[in-house]
């Protein structure tokens, strides 16, 4: 199942994609007599349905074969934004991949290394990066984000992939010299506006395993990252388990899971965005983010 958001009457509604046709879950769900959304979100779907999204998808379907207002449009006559627009968290990890840690000249981690974002800092897969006014230093970083679906707290790793709603592609843009003012990462982590994601979130049975993506980062055509999530040092599940034990994970919440090697920042010379670039992120059985920096 893909899930997106797409913007309508000055909001976002949770979507399903079924071929290149958009349907809205809400309505989809009222239509067969369920409880609807209120409000018509993912985050809402994902608290409602998280634990049974498979009849969820069963609905859409039913919808999508017969005459049905629950078709909004092809994904290409929609506005789409993040996925998940309004999520409770949103928790990036740091030096999950060997051969970016070794390119920043930094000692393998003991421990996953954790920051934050806020929700205001998502756009959707091809909305404008605005943040070249900020920065003269705007790098890109290519990553597979996952999306939590149903509450957990205390997960062992060998279950924290049930907590797993599915995933999505993220491009965690950095301003390095405000990331590396002080000694802490926010500032440059945090822009408004800076971090694509989606296009939509799709759902593990869909997507098989996440420990197996081939993902690449292109800016103008010219690719710049190129990696397996199978490299990542510390897996989805542990990740997933590690976040639960220090706080309560929430339907919607997202955890992006590292960059491999190849940042603009650790090349020589460094390889800065400017405005006018096209930078795009790609993850096999996921989806392309295709985005203009303004």
């Amino acid at each position: 199942m893909r899930l997106v958001s797409y913007r309508s009457e000055d909001q976002w509604r949770a979507g399903a994609v079924l071929g290149s046709a958009v349907y809205d879950v809400d309505l989809a769900l009222t239509g067969s007599g369920r409880p609807g959304l209120a409000p018509a979100t993912t985050r809402e779907l994902l608290r409602r349905y998280g634990h049974a999204l498979d009849e969820v998808d069963a609905v859409v379907r039913q919808a999508a074969a017969e005459p049905s207002s629950a078709r909004v449009g092809e994904m290409t006559e929609l506005h789409l934004g993040p996925p998940v627009d309004d999520p409770q968290k949103v928790l990036c990890i740091g030096l999950n991949y060997n051969d970016h840690v070794a390119e920043t000249g930094r000692a393998l981690p003991g421990h996953p290394d954790v920051f934050a974002k806020f929700d205001s800092t998502l756009i959707g897969p091809e909305d404008e990066i605005h943040c070249s006014h900020v920065t003269d230093n705007l790098d890109f970083e290519g990553e597979l984000a996952v999306v939590i679906g149903r509450a957990g707290r205390d997960v062992e790793p060998g279950e924290a992939l049930d907590l797993v709603a599915g995933v999505m592609v993220l491009n965690d843009i950095t301003a390095r010299d405000l990331q590396h003012r002080g000694t802490q990462w926010l500032a440059g982590k945090a822009v408004d506006g800076s971090t694509p994601c989606g296009p939509a979130l799709v759902t593990l049975d869909e997507v098989g395993d996440p420990q197996n993506l081939e993902l690449e980062t292109r800016v103008n055509g010219v690719r710049m990252q190129r990696s397996n999530t199978k490299h990542m040092i510390f897996p989805i599940a542990a990740l997933v388990s590690y976040a639960s034990r220090f706080l309560a994970l929430s339907p919607g919440d997202v955890i992006s899971t590292g960059t491999p090697e190849g940042i603009g920042s650790k090349r020589n010379p460094p390889h800065w965005l400017r405005p006018g670039d096209v930078v795009e992120v790609e993850i096999e059985r996921v989806g392309t983010l295709r985005n203009t920096v303004r």
